[in-house]
């Protein structure tokens, strides 16, 4: 191999994590990875004293650019706008500052930033770069760079999830809602909702899933109680199967069936162990990492 492919491959899991934060979705985050690769391959390299930190300033600076675009896009998106889940290994979700980075709530706490505060979010508060690198990538003064990541951290701040519960916790918690959900037992699920409980629902216009997010616990049990023994996404219920997995960090549920996932399904709890928000991804186009069984590079 020569020397640029096999630096460009040493760093390409840290270019896909961090494009992968800035844009949510697996399929752009793969796609901002290859431009930075044509870019880094075609371009004149010899003043690269610092490999690593160049690759991630292309990869910052192409997931900007694509960004800005698909924003527009998601502004016109058919319902709730989720990421795209992807596997991590259990271990992850025992670290609650890792998980809570790729954490289905977080990313889309990540979606209300403008593009340059989230990238200077994403580069500051999860990788750890300096400011003044992240000048440098992102070619502004440091002064201004740090205005955004001040705004950027207050607001993340004043909307993020809180993990005070831990990794066994969560699970454990997790495993009641799961057991109630697939059980089809509304009683046992009232009982593991939050009063405030929010079920966020991506179908993309693609299948059947709520246009809007659903508040309380009533309402999400109602939602619960009413999608039981009926077929979805052209599905039997005999047909389908329930999968425990790790999703962003976080215990999950993969409903498959003959061909693979229809849905998967994250929750968030709260201190008091009930669930309080509910990530539900349906959309085919947001499955497929799922159906390759491909994880998430931390």
């Amino acid at each position: 191999m020569d020397e640029p492919f096999e630096s460009f491959e040493e760093h390409r899991n840290l270019l896909f994590a961090v494009a992968y934060r800035m844009l949510g979705t697996a399929t752009d985050a793969e796609d901002a990875v290859q431009d930075a690769w044509l870019r880094w391959s075609a371009g004149d390299r010899s003043g690269v004293a610092d490999p690593k930190a160049y690759l991630v300033r292309i990869t910052t600076n192409v997931a900007l650019d694509r960004l800005r675009s698909a924003q527009a896009r998601r502004e016109t998106y058919v319902g709730p706008w989720l990421p795209e889940p992807m596997l991590t290994s259990p271990d992850v979700a025992e670290d609650a500052e890792l998980s809570e980075s790729v954490s289905m709530a977080m990313l889309v706490v990540l979606e209300t930033l403008s593009p340059l505060e989230r990238a200077v979010f994403v580069l500051k508060e999860v990788f750890g770069y300096p400011y003044t690198e992240i000048a440098k990538a992102l070619e502004r003064s440091e002064a201004s760079v740090r205005q955004l990541g001040t705004r950027a951290r207050k607001h993340v701040e004043a909307r993020r999830p809180r993990f005070e519960a831990g990794g066994a916790e969560r699970r454990a918690a997790t495993e009641r809602f799961m057991d109630a959900v697939i059980g089809g037992d509304i009683n046992r699920l009232m009982e593991v909702l939050a009063p405030d409980v929010a079920l966020w629902s991506d179908g993309g216009g693609k299948v059947r899933a709520p246009r809007r997010v659903i508040f309380g616990a009533d309402k999400v049990g109602r939602f619960f109680g009413g999608i039981g023994g009926r077929p979805y996404a052209g599905v039997a219920p005999a047909d389908m199967r329930f999968r425990r997995v790790e999703i962003n960090g976080e215990p999950a549920v993969i409903v498959a069936g003959p061909d693979g996932p229809i849905s998967a399904f994250t929750v968030d709890i709260d201190p008091g162990g009930k669930v309080r928000s509910i990530h539900l991804v349906a959309n085919p186009d947001k499955l497929r990492s799922l159906a390759e069984g491909r994880r998430l590079p931390m």
